[in-house]
């Protein structure tokens, strides 16, 4: 082979290596990329950060139409006398969720925090009792089929694939069968989607710390490394514990596995929802249950927020000694139940959780307007917070499925 002829063919090997190879591997030369561009030409690197929002904004566009499609061709072509597992990964959600409650509690006593509360002119409209989360979900359920998926409401998606599944299960075989071929479909363009993470992550990464740095959390270190604790021992600890009790069986490999391919990811995306694609692909990866997964998944996105529940309790608590008041055994008790009801009632987009303290403020008499200041904090923290939170509930969503599906040999 000739040399003219040999460069093409080098190129065309790169390329290929570029977007067919490891994919974590990819992704953490995307970050390093990402940190030089910034540390180097902070300007190039903010330029960069439209890749970013283009990858988040792909997933976020594909997942509402992979969750219908997914869920209604899993249970319409579901074998007979096989059933998906729903009801033990729900369960092992919900006790994710109130561990990780009392988890922040603990720390919140042990390590108590004071804030700089300083006056935010950040507009929020945050709900005004538990009620008003549960209202909410309520309406969620009942939601247009046409809206919630224009605006990414998971809860409706899934109850209208759910209901279009079941119904379809009834239909002619060809019906069936064409559901599935546009799942198939659907689930490719996913992929093409997720071989453009190491770009999108790139960009994020450079924008990100070309427009805020790390300085800016210089201040707020205390509250930070309370928070990113309790999300550590959460993850490491705690998620594992329960996963063992229920299997019987070593829990990290799963764990670190769904760390590495899913938390990751949703460390840089910050949105459980863009980051439900990545966790479908991951289950597919495992061999795990398609009739499990296509539902818990995106369930799991809207009820499994133990990341959230922490975020919501440390920063109130924090308020509460900022501010001289006595939280006793009962009330942090209390506490971490609504902190754990709101969580579930979060939103799936970056910074969801946040508009919830109010809500959790509201227990300890705190005034609104103080409230709203310890959620301006909250979004300063954001940078790494909002990131660390949400890689916890998308990665918590494939080892709690992975626990009651089976958990694979090889990962």
């Amino acid at each position: 082979m000739s040399p003219e002829e040999a460069k093409p063919a080098a190129q065309t090997s790169f390329i290929s290596n570029l977007f067919g190879g490891n994919l974590i591997l990819r992704i953490a030369v995307g970050i390093v990329a990402g940190v030089i561009l910034a540390r180097l030409w902070p300007d190039a690197a903010r330029s960069a950060m439209l890749l970013g929002n283009l990858f988040v904004q792909a997933l976020k566009a594909v997942a509402p139409v992979l969750v219908l499609v997914l869920v209604a061709s899993a249970l319409a072509n579901q074998k007979a006398g096989h059933h998906a597992q729903l009801r033990p990964v729900v369960i092992l959600y919900l006790i994710g969720t109130m561990s990780a409650a009392f988890l922040a509690v603990t720390l919140s006593v042990t390590f108590p925090t004071t804030l700089t509360l300083t006056v935010s002119d950040i507009a929020m409209d945050p709900p005004q009792g538990i009620a008003e989360v549960l209202n909410n979900l309520l309406f969620k359920i009942v939601d247009n089929p046409v809206s919630a998926v224009m605006n990414g409401n998971f809860i409706g998606i899934l109850v209208w694939g759910v209901a279009i599944g079941l119904a379809m299960r009834h239909a002619k075989d060809e019906s069936r069968m064409m559901l599935a071929d546009i799942s198939h479909a659907i689930t490719m363009i996913v992929r093409v989607v997720i071989r453009l993470a190491p770009l999108g992550i790139f960009g994020l990464v450079a924008g990100n710390l070309a427009e805020f740095g790390f300085s800016a959390l210089a201040g707020y270190a205390r509250i930070l490394t309370v928070l990113l604790s309790a999300m550590l021992i959460m993850a490491l600890v705690v998620n594992p514990l329960i996963v063992f009790t229920k299997t019987r069986r070593n829990p990290y490999p799963i764990v670190f596995t769904a760390l590495r391919e899913s938390g990751i990811t949703a460390f840089f995306t910050r949105s459980s929802a863009a980051n439900i694609p990545v966790n479908m692909a991951l289950c597919e990866k495992l061999k795990l249950d398609e009739n499990t997964y296509a539902v818990s998944i995106p369930l799991g996105a809207t009820i499994n927020m133990g990341g959230a529940a922490i975020t919501i309790t440390v920063l109130t608590l924090a308020a509460a000694h900022t501010l001289g008041i006595q939280v006793d055994l009962p009330t942090a008790l209390l506490l971490s139940v609504v902190a754990a009801l709101s969580a579930c009632g979060a939103s799936g987009v970056a910074g969801g959780s946040l508009l919830l303290i109010p809500l959790s403020c509201s227990l300890f008499g705190i005034p609104n307007d103080i409230a709203m200041q310890v959620v301006a904090v909250g979004f300063v923290i954001s940078i790494l917070q909002d990131s660390a939170e949400t890689a916890l509930n998308s990665s918590t969503d494939v080892v709690f499925t992975a626990a009651v599906c089976g958990i694979p040999e090889k990962q």
